[in-house]
């Protein structure tokens, strides 16, 4: 399912809006502020992305699901990593294993 949430396609979405449902019908803005750095070997792929919403709602550590205009509609578990005047920071990290191509 998450397969197509690849770290390049985060990074063209950088600084943009996403939709975080809070509830079935209720949903707060919250701005992807940081894109790491795609660590990949045989064995394993791995990066994080950050999102910075308002303090209000404070969102706790849990699945949510993400709307975005261009990336559609999908799920990532998110834990909440800082706060600041700005908002709260919250990180979703990536750690699977790579598609294998076949030879």
């Amino acid at each position: 399912m998450m397969a197509y949430l690849q770290h390049d396609l985060f990074t063209r979405h950088l600084n943009t809006t996403f939709q975080i449902h809070t509830s079935e019908t209720e949903t707060i803005e919250a701005e992807l502020t940081e894109v790491s750095e795609h660590v990949q070997s045989p064995r394993q792929e791995r990066f994080a992305v950050v999102f910075r919403a308002a303090n209000d709602p404070f969102l706790g550590q849990g699945v949510r699901r993400f709307e975005h205009d261009q990336m559609g509609t999908f799920d990532l578990f998110l834990v909440p990593i800082g706060q600041d005047d700005r908002g709260t920071y919250y990180e979703a990290v990536f750690n699977r294993i790579p598609k294998q191509t076949s030879s």
